[in-house]
């Protein structure tokens, strides 16, 4: 029994220090990692995140923006710095789903190696033209692509984003060529867009909310399951003939594997009460992004479910590296 006892005292002595630092956490400053080029839906999430818990928790929560590899650089610093919650990075279903599936030998594994706090926001995919092209509908834009004889470029914001399997999808199901430009982060696309240089684009709808309220861009139809309140014009890709392209991009915030538990839960708490603020939830609606509240086990299956439904999508697309 004594022995019992003292492995107990043991036990609890070495994970004391853990508790406390939980507890104490934050002492410093605290880096949030985007992964992405300033400017996206990615990054204005990311300092929303920052914003708000700097203010919660009286401390600074600044961002940083790594880009490269399709975001792997920035989440990989993430998840082989200490697990003390001063590293945490904003991660997608591009970086825990569909990268990790198109490359087996990725860096990092998206559960094994971090660890997935908390869902942030939403948002649907716009398969958007250009003012000039006078296109109005997915249907012109089908009907161009069997017209002109040549793939339709275009535009996504990585390899791996649901852009890019949105469109290699409509062009399968539609039954035309098209040929996928990748971009470093949504702006450069954008550009390029607007300018002409490339068909369509496929941006998250947030990234371009600034862009469709100019007329710049026209918005064709968008990836959500029902027609978001700000775009009541704007037909879901369901509506017009595509309900399999039903989907949405959604954005989190992880940190490294093994951080504890009650620090995760503090930050999802936080994530959560800042998503449901009526100013937070205005911002983030008026730019086309959904917000929805999932705690960390509720999140982990809905990665999970998430990994189950595009496999087979990005296999069968013949995007999983050898």
């Amino acid at each position: 029994m004594k022995h019992v006892v003292r492995s107990l005292l043991l036990v609890a002595a070495l994970l004391a220090p853990a508790v406390a630092s939980a507890q104490d956490w934050p002492t410093r400053p605290v880096r949030i990692v985007s992964p992405f080029a300033a400017g996206g839906t990615a990054d204005i999430l990311a300092r929303m995140v920052a914003d708000h818990l700097s203010s919660v928790f009286k401390q600074q929560f600044f961002v940083e923006n790594r880009t490269g590899a399709g975001g792997a650089i920035g989440v990989q610093g993430v998840a082989t710095s200490p697990p003390d919650g001063y590293n945490l990075v904003i991660t997608n279903i591009s970086m825990l789903v569909t990268i990790p599936v198109m490359n087996p030998k990725l860096v990092y594994h998206p559960t094994r190696d971090l660890t997935n706090i908390a869902y942030v926001a939403g948002a649907p995919v716009v398969v958007a033209v250009n003012e000039p092209s006078g296109i109005k509908s997915i249907a012109q834009l089908v009907a161009l692509g069997k017209k002109q004889g040549k793939p339709l470029s275009y535009s996504s914001s990585g390899i791996g984003t649901n852009g890019h399997l949105l469109g290699e999808s409509l062009g399968k199901l539609a039954q035309i060529g098209v040929v996928h430009i990748p971009y470093k982060g949504a702006a450069i696309g954008i550009t390029d867009l607007i300018a002409g240089h490339i068909n369509f684009g496929l941006p998250v709808l947030g990234s371009v909310a600034a862009h469709l309220r100019s007329g710049a861009l026209v918005p064709l139809a968008h990836s959500a399951g029902e027609r978001v309140p700000e775009y009541p014009n704007v037909p879901t890709l369901k509506e017009v003939g595509y309900p399999d392209l039903t989907t949405t991009t959604w954005f989190s915030l992880s940190g490294p594997a093994n951080m504890p538990r009650e620090l995760a839960e503090r930050l999802n708490r936080e994530v959560v009460a800042m998503v449901k603020k009526p100013d937070i939830r205005e911002r983030i609606q008026r730019d086309g992004m959904i917000t929805e509240t999932m705690s960390i086990p509720e999140f982990d299956k809905f990665i999970a479910a998430e990994t189950a439904r595009w496999k087979p999508v990005i296999e069968a697309a013949g995007l999983v590296s050898k």
